[in-house]
């Protein structure tokens, strides 16, 4: 199977395992990768940590396969779904983070880069375009002057770039990006859903996120982390 799953302490990692393609991704994968992320929300990880095996983190879409915009479309959903899981989600980049990669890469919360990586988003090579989304959620996170760099002129960032430029959060390898999703596992789930909805939204009255703020404010959770604070001991969040 092309996508490896494993849960520790609340925190699964999924690992894409097509190393004979630098871990593109064809459609069958695709769809496992989106089903193994369901699994784990519904077993109850609190955080997720996604990488590449053998020193890729994704080299793309696999090319040899993809045939129409169908896959395009089917990826979209994916990467939607992938964002907005209830949970922190890490990305752990090492070599290629190329075209559908740094899709998968923007999709997550959080970055951890290892020296060595490479990013771009070469499109304009291959006669093809990305979604809105995701040329919305590149401005975002490397800024819009890298992002027009690597979407117009095909040009090729660093791990140095991902750090200078805020794209990437830690720097180091999966045992980072682990530490980092451990980091996050104790903490309210309603306030990180709702500030994940919050970051997500347009700009404007939001009513979703209005709900999920309220919902925070009047939750057993927030009665726990008041207590906790007062009895000087870690909370014990239950997300309701």
């Amino acid at each position: 199977m092309p996508i490896l799953s494993e849960t520790t302490d609340a925190v699964t990692t999924l690992t894409i395992e097509r190393t004979h393609r630098r871990n593109a991704l064809d459609l069958p994968t695709l769809e496992e990768l989106d089903a193994a992320v369901t699994t784990a929300v519904e077993d109850g990880a609190r955080a997720l940590v996604l990488t590449g095996a053998a020193g890729h983190f994704c080299a793309g879409a696999d090319l040899t396969e993809l045939e129409d915009v169908s896959f395009t479309e089917r990826l979209a959903e994916v990467l939607v779904h992938l964002a907005g899981v209830p949970i922190t989600t890490v990305a752990a980049i090492s070599g290629s983070c190329m075209g559908l990669g740094m899709q998968l890469a923007l999709a997550c919360d959080l970055r951890v880069v290892e020296d060595g990586a490479r990013f771009a988003v070469p499109v304009a090579k291959l006669g093809l375009m990305v979604d809105k989304w995701t040329l919305e959620r590149a401005a975002r996170f490397w800024g819009e002057g890298a992002a027009r760099h690597m979407v117009l002129t095909a040009g090729v960032l660093d791990h140095e770039d991902a750090w200078r430029l805020g794209f990437a959060q830690r720097r180091g390898g999966l045992d980072v990006a682990l530490d980092l999703a451990r980091d996050a596992v104790p903490l309210a789930p309603l306030s990180q859903l709702g500030s994940k909805l919050g970051m997500d939204s347009p700009t404007g009255p939001d009513p979703t996120y209005d709900e999920a703020f309220a919902r925070a404010w009047a939750s057993s959770d927030l009665t726990e982390g008041q207590r906790a604070f007062t009895e000087r001991r870690s909370p014990v969040f239950e997300g309701r």
